[in-house]
């Protein structure tokens, strides 16, 4: 078993991780830059390391300090969380090399499926059902017109290096596809320093689930279900949910089926997550995978029992995974929802800030995952998520009641929040119904 962690990460992913070490009797050392000097991922570490000033490329994306800290504190391993490098190939090669167990897949594959165009190639190769679209990337405007020209418009131009919703656009005809273009390869080239792009046919109205999966060193693989993270904001997730009630058992056991195939088939280990859309015939196609823990992984730990990030320390560390995929069983329904320092009704802009004022929720199947305390003052510097609220209930419409008091229950003064608005979500008349995709909230809320 792995003996020190340093934890490459900040806010709630941080403390998450220093939780689950501490059960485990794992000493952790967290890195912390300038601007979280008070924040509570250095308190409830063991050791603490400041490695830089506030901006990110100074600090938690500052490769060599982060590795400089965990040879000066003697961590055998890292954990990156999400965000930051915890996608990023050449840390983790890196960590390979020097000794330093990178809790995640091996560098190759995280290069491999970090390229979206070779994701979707490598998928297709081993039976996952792909969107139709281009083979491999886009090399001209040209080329592009004529691939739309062969899958029928509308469709979508991705940035290949892309994540984070950016570097996305959608044609609905020739004209808006040469424009798009152009904006898309100057999006790719500004925000990921790569201007290659791919095209594929744009599936209208589907529903975006996720496949969990686990695998271990030794060849052995699991799923734990799906996520349906349909709820979303310029292809930022705001609400996701598990099990979802708009895919039947049939389609459910072949999604999590053909996942567990295609990692087994190129070799995974870690945790992962396999993305998919589905459309309105339950047909689903191949999106991407991410290479580390998901945002919304606790809702599948809700429904499951199973600690995801134990499991990620295990693998790494070894160990064979304790579970067959018989051992798997869903019990009740969970919802989780991301409560950001932005205010909705200006364009959900962020709000940093001091926290003067804080209540955080609880009760029976009540968990809240955050960093946050009364006091402590938001920067300015990093993403706007501020803590998670996770619930599980007997029934959807359980979780959605649990929910609504949970959300009715917070109070966080001094800063504003999207605590209202997802409050209106909930309260919507179709989300209640379930009659929803990844368009909802531009349809619902004029977004």
């Amino acid at each position: 078993m792995l003996k020190k962690v340093l934890i490459a990460n900040r806010g709630e992913i941080a403390v998450r991780i220093i939780r689950a070490c501490r059960e485990m009797g794992i000493r952790t050392v967290a890195i912390y830059s300038e601007a979280d000097k008070n924040a509570l991922h250095k308190t409830l570490a063991d050791e603490a390391i400041c490695i830089g000033p506030a901006p990110s490329n100074k600090s938690y994306l500052n490769v060599k300090a982060i590795l400089e800290a965990a040879c000066l504190t003697g961590a055998d391993s890292i954990h990156p969380g999400f965000g930051f490098l915890s996608e990023n190939a050449n840390f983790a090669k890196i960590c390979e090399e020097i000794g330093i167990k990178f809790i995640g897949p091996k560098h190759e594959l995280i290069e491999l499926l970090g390229n979206k165009s070779k994701a979707k190639e490598t998928m297709k190769k081993v039976g996952v059902p792909v969107v139709p679209g281009s083979d491999g990337l886009v090399q001209s405007k040209s080329h592009a017109i004529e691939i739309a020209k062969q899958i029928k418009y509308p469709v979508i131009l991705k940035a290949s290096a892309g994540g984070g919703g950016r570097g996305i656009r959608i044609a609905y005809n020739e004209e808006a596809l040469k424009k798009e273009y152009d904006i898309v390869k100057q999006e790719a080239k500004v925000s990921f320093n790569d201007d290659s792009i791919y095209i594929e046919k744009f599936i209208e109205n589907p529903r975006h689930i996720e496949i969990q999966v686990l695998a271990d060193e030794h060849g052995n693989c699991i799923h734990l279900g799906e996520r349906d993270c349909s709820v979303q904001r310029r292809n930022q997730k705001i609400l996701e949910e598990t099990p979802s009630s708009v895919i039947s058992d049939k389609t459910r056991k072949k999604m999590g089926e053909v996942a567990v195939k295609a990692v087994k088939e190129i070799g995974y280990s870690n945790a992962g997550t396999i993305e998919f859309l589905v459309d309105k015939n339950q047909d689903f196609y191949f999106m991407e995978m991410n290479t580390r823990v998901q945002v919304e992984h606790p809702v599948t730990e809700m429904v499951t029992g199973i600690d995801i990030i134990k499991e990620q320390i295990k693998i790494a560390s070894g160990e064979k995974l304790e579970y067959e995929q018989k051992d798997i069983k869903i019990s009740g329904h969970s919802l989780e929802v991301r409560i950001n320092a932005e205010n909705p009704s200006k364009n959900f802009m962020p709000c940093p800030g001091l926290i003067t004022e804080l209540h955080l929720p609880g009760g029976n199947g009540v968990r809240v995952d955050t960093a946050i305390y009364a006091g402590y003052t938001v920067p300015q510097n990093y993403d706007s998520m501020l803590a998670k609220i996770i619930v599980h209930g007997k029934t959807r419409n359980e979780s959605i009641a649990k929910m609504k008091s949970a959300i009715a229950e917070l109070v966080i003064e001094g800063i504003d929040t999207n605590r209202d608005f997802l409050y209106q979500i909930l309260e919507n008349k179709n989300f209640v119904e379930n009659k929803y995709d990844t368009s909802f909230i531009k349809k619902e809320f004029n977004m």
